[in-house]
């Protein structure tokens, strides 16, 4: 059997939350192999924030496995406010969305305040809102001074602050709203890894948020979610700006006809395959597991569905912050990606990544050969990490990316890359005695034996001729 026949080459986010919390919870998780932890600030206070970091870095220590931290910033929505109980709407019942709290209802007409009173400007009648995922929806009827008379065109439960999607429609929200500056702030203070912005329209607002760390002296690297039309249409320009491209398929699913949803979902992930940058795809992926401790058959075929498409990342959300079974959630993830690549070896690699540099040509090789002696180990020196984002976007399956660094950060960054495993060195004087010592490095993590072969890419630390070495352990 291979020594990679357990590698998985698909990285599994989670999201931190009261069913996590625990630090023996997380241990668990990370014995898993989880890569990344997600906090969903739209549901968190900064003083549980700072616990949650405090217990997965606590966790990290004691199982001596690193993971890096997602803080996913809440961004531009419209919600409701809030309603002491729920409001129960029928069919062809009218409802007023106002400006303030303060507005009193009208003629029996209920009414709720919203979260952003310039809707009342910019809609317009005959639109359409989708409230609370779509489970009920309005359409404009009158437009007046200090509210918006809707008639309920499917009729629900109206609770506390559900949010409103309004398919199509543009609106002038800020991309960074008061609360995502302030949380912000606050990943920067704890130095989290990756911040994920939601709701990106264009690529204005992924610039706005790097301007924002850079001018508050942060490395961190920015994940553009794309979760409306604006994003869809925008989404090759928004791209070029992003570190990554998370595919939110829960508003998404409700902005665009879910008939349409599989084919935009495919065609996100392959722009950002060509772009070269991570894609994470996220929501739903094991939905009913938040209850059960097995998954249905339609999920399995989704997440194996984000493993044929070649994804980077999968990201559990519902499913480890609130559910029942978040460690049973990893295991079926790793049993199924693993399964999956395996069958999914023969499928070559990406040809579609284009490639202008030497460097990057050399990486196409190292990847070519790697396949072509039956699925042997690619190892690469790093000090930057960017050949090694080249080889991750090549997606070579069966031939694990082994990175050697001296930088932290390369570590954290490499937890979002596909197919990397990397470990933090010192580099000796010699090229000879480093690639020595990294072999061994291999051989003592069990991932190369007495008798394999490995690609070894030196000249990317060390200068002097470009070259692709065959290696015998």
């Amino acid at each position: 059997m291979s020594l990679f026949s357990s590698f998985r080459f698909t990285k599994v986010i989670f999201t931190i939350g009261p069913s996590t919390l625990d630090v023996d919870v997380l241990r668990r998780l990370l014995r898993s192999g989880v890569d990344i932890c997600r906090v969903n600030m739209a549901h968190a206070s900064h003083d549980w924030t700072y616990k949650a970091i405090k217990a997965i870095r606590t966790a990290s220590v004691a199982e001596g496995k690193e993971v890096s931290i997602l803080m996913d910033i809440k961004g531009p929505e419209i919600r409701t406010g809030y309603l002491d109980g729920y409001i129960q709407l029928e069919k062809d019942q009218q409802i007023d969305l106002t400006q303030s709290d303060e507005a009193s209802p009208e003629a029996g007409i209920p009414a709720v305040d919203i979260n952003y009173p310039s809707l009342i400007d910019e809609a317009k009648i005959g639109d359409v809102l989708l409230v609370d995922s779509g489970l009920m929806r309005f359409q404009v009827e009158e437009v007046l001074i200090d509210r918006l008379r809707c008639r309920v065109i499917i009729p629900g439960k109206m609770g506390s602050r559900r949010h409103i999607n309004i398919p199509g429609k543009k609106i002038n929200l800020p991309a960074m709203t008061e609360k995502d500056i302030a949380d912000t702030k606050i990943g920067i203070s704890a130095n989290v890894d990756f911040f994920a912005l939601s709701f990106v329209r264009e690529a204005a607002d992924i610039n706005q948020l790097k301007k924002f760390l850079l001018d508050n002296n942060s490395a961190a690297q920015v994940v553009a979610k794309v979760e409306d039309q604006s994003g869809i249409k925008n989404l090759k320009e928004i791209l070029d700006v992003s570190d990554a491209l998370m595919v939110a398929r829960g508003d998404l699913g409700i902005e665009v006809p879910y008939e349409e949803l599989p084919i935009i979902q495919k065609q996100a992930v392959s722009d950002a395959l060509i772009s070269g940058k991570p894609v994470i795809m996220a929501t739903h992926l094991l939905e009913s597991m938040i209850e059960s401790p097995m998954p249905t058959r339609a999920e399995i075929t989704d997440v194996s569905n984000s493993v044929f498409e070649r994804v980077d990342c999968v990201m559990l959300s519902g499913e480890t912050s609130v559910g029942k079974y978040p460690v049973e959630c990893v295991d079926v993830l790793n049993k199924v990606t693993q399964n999956v690549e395996r069958y999914a070896g023969g499928s070559g690699f990406n040809e579609s990544l284009p490639l202008s540099t030497t460097r990057e040509k050399l990486m196409k090789s190292a990847v070519v050969l790697a396949r072509e002696l039956g699925g042997v180990g690619i190892v690469v020196f790093s000090s930057t990490g960017l050949h090694l984002r080249t080889l991750a976007a090549l997606r070579p399956f069966g031939c694990p990316i082994f990175v050697f660094t001296e930088k932290e950060k390369i570590i954290k960054d490499s937890k979002i890359l596909w197919g990397v495993k990397a470990f933090l060195v010192e580099f000796k004087d010699s090229q000879e005695s480093t690639i020595s010592d990294s072999i061994y490095h291999l051989q003592s993590a069990g991932y190369a034996e007495k008798g394999d072969q490995l690609i070894v890419v030196p000249n990317l630390l060390f200068g002097g001729v470009d070259m692709v070495q065959v290696r015998d352990v």
